[in-house]
Parts: C-alpha cells; structure tokens; sequence
C-alpha cells in the first residue's frame, strides 16, 4: 500500500510520528521536527510522484502503520518499540547470500565510541552527554562482495647491465631480454557499497570485515536491528570492480619482475575464468550529532571489529583557551628567563 512519505530535510531520511515527544523524528539521524516545521515538507512532498513514495505497513504487534522508505527491510515500531521485518523486502532476489552478525553489542559499542572520542581534546562537552549515546542504532547494511579467479599474462623487455675494469680499459656489458610472465591469480572478498542513500565515506571507512565469519542468512539475524535493502545492482559496479582487480593482477604480475636494471615496453592481458558477487549484510552502528553550527555529524563503527570513522565536531572556543594558555605560558617562560638572564 503506497503512502505519502516525508523525508527528513537534514539526511533524507523517513520521518515517523513520535508519540512520545508528540513531533516527528527521522529513523537515520534522530532530528526532531515540529508540526509547523512538518507542513511545508508535506506541501512539497504532496507533489511528487509515485515512485518516490513510502510504504505503508502495520505492526504485528500493536497495529500501529509504519512508514519506511523503499530500501528499508527491517525497521522498529515507534509505539510499541518491537522489531519489524517488512515482508516482501527481503524476497527472491533481494534475498542476502549472506550476513555477518553484530558481534558488539549496544553497551559495548557506546563505550568504544566514547573512549575513541575521548581521545580527541576538542570535541564539545555537550558530545558526551549521555542521551548523545540514545541517538546510537545498530543497521544491517547492504554490500556486495566480489571473488575472481582469472588468468594474467604480462611481457616486458629488461636489461642487466655489467661493467668491469682490465688494465687501463673499462667494459660495459648490457643484455637484453624479453620477460614474460604468466599465472593464475585469485583475489576474493573485495566489498563495494550497495546502497545510494548511504554515506559512501563512512560505509568505506569501516572497512574490512572479517568476511571468513559470514553465515548463510536467516531473517532471525535482523530481529532488534534495522536493516537496509541494495539498490544498487551488481550491473552497475562490474567495470569498476573488473577494473580494480585487473590493477591488483597487474601490480601482482609486475612485483614477480625482479633483477633487471631497467623494464620496458610492460604489455599485460586478463582473462576472467569464474566471477562471483555474493549479497552481503554487514553490521554497522550508527551516531549522529547535531552541533552548534546546526551542522549534521555521522559516525559509524564496524559491528564486528570495532572499527570507528566520522568527521568530529570542533568548539573553537576550546582551541582558543588552549592556544591562549600556551602562548601564556611561553611568554611567562620568557620573561623569566630575562629575568635570569639580567
């Protein structure tokens, strides 16, 4: 059933009735929105066609409707709070190959956020507030990951040059040869990004994922998380994968060419025996921060490994009492260093 689905002005995110805070909150980066700031959204929203309209489904558990986008799989009910698996998402083709578990927990990830923020000495007190932590959501991200087996062939011409002395003559000695090279290469486990809404700088910077540890995927995984479904298809990606690993094979073919003084004329060919992309979901936790520049911050941390990236806000004002305290205290070195010095 097709709805009227507002999106979230800051992240483009779905914007879902919060009957707690009585205004409407986006299920990706937390913001909150009045009824007056709602209405021009709608106006705008009002008008456009039906493809770019959300889902309407009603939880099992309660009866409320809720309201996702199109690549949305698995969300939560905002009355009741259960987990919703959205039937029908995550079907036929759309069915993951496989999935990798969360294997942090909630707990454990806000305490590896903090300790990974605690680091940095300029982020803004209020960072740390505890309710910061409540904006933290576990999500099921969509990557497709890409195994080759393929042939490479690589020639080249090199020269070994010797030089040596005898009596007052000194020789010089070059040989030429024609190098060729040849192998069966595997590379397996490459990870592309299969989402366009997602950001592509996070979804990459928490990369790689222990991807031995994958299992076959069961709905049962998704329960108490979000979930996203790809919308992009394999199709679109296959250039810039086959390309990427004809870079690895050639850069593997290449270090092989050892010994000459120099290489020339390098001329390399790849033949593609068996191609594998298998649909993957990956956890992911998400933290969002709004500063005061009305600025919107994302971070996100590898579910498995731990692994954190983000952008971190700056208080100036902090930089500034640093920067003002240390040249105090250089001056003050100074003067007394005169001071002995006189």
């Amino acid at each position: 059933m097709s709805a009227i689905s507002l999106k979230c002005p800051n992240c483009d995110g779905e914007l879902i009735f919060d009957p707690g805070t009585q205004k409407y909150k986006c299920e990706y980066c937390n913001s909150l929105f009045s009824e007056e700031e709602i209405r021009p959204l709608e106006k705008e929203t009002a008008g456009r066609p039906e493809s770019g309209a959300g889902m309407l489904y009603t939880c099992p558990s309660c009866g409320a409707e809720i309201v996702t986008d199109a690549t949305t799989a698995a969300s939560f009910c905002y009355y009741c709070h259960n987990p919703v698996i959205l039937k029908g998402r995550l079907e036929g083709a759309f069915l993951p190959d496989q999935i990798i578990p969360f294997s942090i927990d909630k707990e454990t990830a806000k305490k590896e956020f903090l300790r990974f923020f605690h680091k940095k000495k300029f982020i803004p007190k209020a960072f740390f507030q505890k309710n910061q932590m409540e904006h933290l959501s576990g999500v099921y991200f969509p990557y497709w990951v890409y195994r080759v087996s393929m042939k490479g062939r690589m020639a080249a011409k090199g020269t070994r040059t010797r030089i040596w002395r005898g009596g007052d003559l000194e020789y010089t000695e070059t040989s030429f040869y024609e190098i060729e090279r040849e192998g069966d290469i595997e590379l397996k486990d490459l990870t592309k990004n299969a989402l366009k809404k997602a950001n592509h700088v996070l979804a990459a910077g928490i990369l790689p994922y222990r991807l031995e540890e994958a299992k076959p995927f069961s709905l049962g995984f998704l329960s108490g998380f979000l979930a996203e479904k790809r919308d992009i298809e394999k199709t679109e990606i296959q250039n810039s994968v086959r390309e990427e690993t004809e870079q690895y094979a050639q850069n593997m073919l290449r270090e092989s060419i050892q010994g000459y003084q120099t290489v020339t004329g390098v001329r390399s060919g790849y033949e593609s025996k068996r191609e594998q992309y298998a649909y993957t979901l990956l956890p992911v936790w998400t933290l969002t921060y709004r500063g005061k520049d009305n600025k919107l911050y994302y971070y996100s941390m590898n579910g498995q490994t731990g692994k954190v990236c983000g952008k971190l806000p700056i208080d100036y004002k902090k930089v500034f009492l640093t920067a003002f305290a240390t040249a105090g205290s250089v001056f003050a070195a100074v003067l007394l260093g005169g001071y002995f010095l006189w």
